[in-house]
C-alpha cells in the first residue's frame, strides 16, 4: 500500500514544496464486455489498486509531471498543448487536462507526482485511474467544483481524442463513483447506474494471465468499427436504431441477412451480453451462484467465439479456475486479447485457489501468472493521512 506520508516527503524533495494527495482506482467487469461503447450495460467495480497523484498549483500554466513507475520528468504548457499524443505515459495525464482546458475549465499550473498501483497492460483500467487522478487533482488544485459525470466524460474523451482508443465510458464512470463492497450496474446510455452489494464471504480474484494488452491497438478499434458498420446496415430496415444497444434478439433474426457472417457474430455478442449483465445482476441480488456462475460462462464463450477477442492464455486461465474448489464463476474481463480473468471464489479458499491456478497455468505454459485478491473500493478520492497511522487513510471527496 501506498504510504502517503513517504508520498508527501517524494514531494517535497522533487518540488520543494507542500501538496494534496489524492487517488482513484483501476477496475474489474464482472460482466458486460464490449458494450459500453455501444451504448449498452456493464457491471464494473472498482478495486482496490489506484493511480495516486500529489500535486500542488503553480504561479504558471505550466504542467510539470514525475512519474515514479517509469522515473521520468515531462512538463507541457496549457497555453500551448500538443494536438497529438506522443505514445508514452504522459499522454494520460495530458489528454485530460487537455480535456478539462478545452472544456471551458480554466485550470492553473501544478507540479505532479505520479505513483501507479495498478498492473500496466493487465486490463485493470490503470489509464482511466491516472486520467481521472490526475482530473480530479487538477480541478481541485485550481480551485475549481468536481463534477464527477464530466470528470469522466472528460476522461473518456482524452482516451478517444487524444491517445486513440475508442473506448467507451465504464472504465473512467467507475473509478469516479466505485464504492466501496459494492459494484455498479451502468447503462452507459443515461449513465444512471445502481449499486448492487458483493455478497458478503466471496472474493473477487482477478487472474493475470501476464499477455499484454493494448486498447490503443487496431484489433480494439477495429471491433468498435464493426459495430458501427453493423448499426448503418440494420438501420436501413429498423431506423430508430442508434447504437447495438437498441437491437433485440428478434431484431437480429428477422434482418440478420443484412450482416456478413463477422459483423453477425459481433452483433449477437452485444445483443446476448446486454442480457447477460441483468441476468447476472439478478443472481448476484438473489444468492443464485449456480445462475451467476452459468451468466459468466456464456459470457466467456461468446467473447471467445463471436466476438474473438480470447487468447489461449485467458482460455486456459478459465478452464483451470472453474474446476478449483470455491470457484463460483470465471470469465476473461476487460478488453481482450491478453490481460486477466475474473473469479468468484469463496473467502476460505480464495489463497489456496491463487496458490493453485498459479502453478497450473505455470505448468501449462512456463509463465508464473500473478493473482490479486480485490476488493470493491472507493472511486477518486482526496486522501488524509491518519493521526493514528501514515498508512491509514481517510477521504473527503469535498473540501
Amino acid at each position: 500500500m501506498t504510504s502517503v506520508a513517504e508520498l508527501r516527503e517524494k514531494f517535497r524533495s522533487r518540488f520543494q514544496s507542500e501538496c494534496e494527495v489524492f487517488r482513484a482506482p483501476g477496475r474489474v467487469n464482472l460482466i458486460g464486455e464490449h458494450t459500453d461503447y455501444n451504448e449498452g450495460f456493464v457491471f464494473p467495480a472498482a478495486i482496490g489498486y489506484f493511480c495516486w497523484v500529489a500535486i500542488s498549483a503553480r504561479q504558471d500554466r505550466k504542467l510539470v509531471a514525475y512519474s515514479e513507475n517509469f522515473d521520468e520528468v515531462r512538463e507541457a504548457s496549457l497555453d500551448a498543448m500538443p494536438d497529438r499524443s506522443s505514445g508514452g505515459w504522459f499522454d494520460y495525464p495530458l489528454g485530460v487536462a487537455r480535456a478539462l482546458d478545452r472544456g471551458g475549465k480554466r485550470l492553473r499550473g501544478a507540479n505532479l507526482y505520479f505513483v501507479g498501483e495498478v498492473p500496466f497492460g493487465a486490463g485493470l483500467s490503470s489509464s482511466a485511474a491516472v486520467e481521472v487522478a490526475t482530473g480530479f487533482a487538477l480541478l481541485r488544485a485550481s480551485g475549481l467544483p468536481v463534477d464527477l459525470r464530466e470528470l469522466a466524460l472528460a476522461a473518456q474523451g482524452a482516451e478517444n481524442e487524444f491517445v486513440g482508443a475508442h473506448c467507451g465510458i465504464m472504465d473512467q464512470f467507475v473509478s469516479c463513483f466505485g464504492l466501496t463492497g459494492n459494484a455498479l450496474l451502468l447503462d452507459c446510455r443515461s449513465l444512471a447506474f445502481d449499486l448492487v452489494p458483493i455478497p458478503a464471504g466471496v472474493d473477487l480474484v482477478v487472474c493475470n494471465t501476464m499477455v499484454k494488452h493494448s486498447v490503443g491497438g487496431g484489433e480494439y478499434n477495429a471491433r468498435r468499427s464493426e459495430c458501427e458498420e453493423a448499426v448503418r446496415r440494420l438501420r436501413t430496415a429498423l431506423p430508430a436504431v442508434r447504437a447495438l444497444r437498441d437491437v433485440s434478439v428478434a431484431d437480429l433474426e428477422r434482418h440478420d441477412g443484412l450482416l456478413d457472417a463477422t459483423l453477425l457474430k459481433r452483433v449477437r455478442h452485444v445483443v446476448t451480453e446486454n442480457a447477460r449483465v441483468h441476468q447476472f445482476a439478478t443472481a448476484l441480488r438473489g444468492g443464485d451462484w449456480k445462475a451467476a456462475g452459468d451468466s459468466m460462462a456464456a459470457s466467456h464463450k461468446s467473447l471467445r467465439e463471436d466476438y474473438e477477442v480470447s487468447c489461449a492464455e485467458l482460455n486456459l486461465m478459465v478452464e483451470l479456475a472453474v474446476v478449483l474448489p470455491g470457484c463460483r464463476g470465471a470469465r476473461m474481463t476487460g478488453a481482450g486479447f491478453g490481460g486477466c480473468t475474473i473469479n468468484f471464489v469463496d473467502g476460505e479458499s480464495s489463497a489456496a485457489f491463487c496458490r493453485a491456478i498459479a502453478d497450473r497455468y505455470s505448468a501449462k505454459t512456463g509463465v508464473c501468472p500473478d493473482a490479486y485478491i480485490c476488493e470493491a473500493a472507493n472511486g477518486v478520492e482526496k486522501v488524509i493521512e491518519s493521526a493514528a497511522s501514515s498508512n491509514v487513510v481517510r477521504s473527503a471527496r469535498k473540501p
